[in-house]
């Protein structure tokens, strides 16, 4: 990875890319500290400590923190992360936006809902944040409307000028604008997180030096086998071998050779399952948190309190721990929804026939279809439980000792999974660099 970032260097227009990339992540951050006109951020703040959601942590990681300090990018890159995922779900599911998607006029009309999708869920959340937080401490002068109308506006512009920032990443930087903000912005909490960790653990008074040792290298044990076994999950590819005949038409193919492959990715549907099985368990406890409502002592606070992973394996609490069930239920469920709408075995068959292609053993056609189907079926449920083991190891840590971070389970899987995209978009491009040197040489 270090060599490719010094080989791209060497490189003029891969160098601009990179540095331009890293300025636009400079104003990611600079907006981060500009406050929201009109509120009290060291109110949030105080509010903020006290809720025991782990949406809301969730949430400010993937803002890099504004969300606690309240600035105008305290929405972040999330609002478009949601509507470009669901105008992908509804691109999939309507067969005529599959086929707009086709088409480069399609394509950019979609691009458009896209963004206008964005603006509108910032501006609903904007408008949420305002009127279920400004009575309550948020908004300076409570009684003027246009205090709210100002935050919303601010909230709602924050939120579209990030969006605006990643595509300009996406078309003059590196490429995945989007996923780098969200990447950078969960890496800027990583010191503070690695600093608390070894105030609570190594540095405490009246420990000795073998016992601070031996925390620092659990701490590190830890960290490092949670890595490995994400880029492992990352990297897990079931290679299935295709032979071709000879007869196609496709002149790239006939380079290539008669045999190929078709790589299909051990974890299919990435994170998404664990960010969706995640806000679907936190919905109940964000609603009770953002309106104040006192769940009481009763049936439905002992339920509220099973959702959150902050109150599973604790010692003193063990019964909540059963909320795990659920959340594995959920995940391997989302696991096999997603890569159902976003993974076609009937496209790549049809694709491979008329290419000439066959699975060997397999007759091309609805045979192939099946025997594809067959496969995913095994490898998404593989891929959905090493998910779930990489996401657990923090939630086990934090139960048992209270290790609280926010760079582990799900936010590191974002990371190497967009580190390494990052990586392979880098190396793309010294590859087409080379070879149209190659060609006008």
């Amino acid at each position: 990875m270090f060599r490719t970032l010094v080989n791209a260097f060497k490189i003029k227009d891969i160098r601009k890319r990179l540095v331009y990339t890293f300025l636009m992540l400079i104003i990611v951050r600079l907006g981060s500290q500009l406050p929201v006109p009109g509120t009290n951020p060291s109110f949030f703040k105080e509010w903020f400590e006290g809720q025991s959601a782990d949406a809301f942590n969730f949430f400010d990681a993937f803002t890099g923190g504004s969300f606690t300090s309240m600035s105008v990018f305290a929405l972040g890159i999330t609002p478009y992360i949601m509507a470009s995922i669901i105008v992908q779900m509804l691109t999939l599911s309507i067969p005529k936006l599959e086929e707009m998607s086709r088409e480069e006029d399609g394509h950019k009309k979609l691009n458009e809902a896209t963004r206008y999708a964005t603006v509108g869920l910032a501006l609903l959340e904007a408008i949420g944040m305002a009127v279920g937080f400004g009575q309550r401490g948020l908004l300076i002068d409570k009684t003027n409307p246009l205090n709210a109308i100002a935050v919303a506006t601010a909230l709602t512009a924050g939120a579209a000028f990030v969006m605006w920032l990643g595509e300009q990443i996406t078309e003059k930087g590196i490429g995945n604008g989007s996923s780098i903000i969200l990447v950078f912005n969960i890496a800027s909490r990583i010191p503070a997180d690695i600093t608390g960790l070894i105030q609570s653990f190594v540095t405490v008074e009246g420990k000795n030096i073998g016992a601070r040792i031996l925390s620092a290298i659990i701490i590190a044990a830890v960290i490092l086998i949670t890595i490995i076994l994400t880029v492992l999950l990352n990297d897990g590819v079931r290679k299935i071998p295709v032979h071709y005949n000879g007869r196609s038409n496709n002149s790239r193919i006939a380079a290539m050779g008669n045999t190929n492959n078709i790589p299909l990715r051990v974890n299919t549907s990435g994170v998404m399952p664990v960010i969706f099985a995640s806000s679907l368990m936190q919905f109940p406890v964000i609603i009770y948190s953002m309106f104040g409502l006192d769940p009481g002592t009763g049936v439905w606070s002992h339920i509220l309190k099973a959702l959150q992973s902050s109150y599973w394996f604790n010692r003193e609490t063990p019964a909540y721990t059963l909320g795990l069930l659920l959340y594995v239920v959920l995940v391997v469920f989302f696991a096999y929804f997603y890569t159902a709408i976003t993974f076609n075995p009937v496209l790549i068959a049809d694709n491979l026939k008329k290419r000439g292609g066959f699975i060997p053993g397999v007759r091309p056609g609805r045979p192939t279809t099946e025997y594809l189907n067959n496969i995913l079926q095994y490898i998404i449920f593989i891929g959905a439980v090493g998910l779930f083991i990489v996401v657990t190891i923090p939630i086990v840590f934090n139960g048992l000792f209270g290790a609280s971070v926010t760079f582990a389970g799900t936010s590191l899987i974002i990371i190497v999974s967009v580190v390494l995209d990052s990586m392979r978009q880098v190396e793309t491009m010294m590859v087409e660099r080379n070879y149209k040197g190659f060609l006008n040489s």
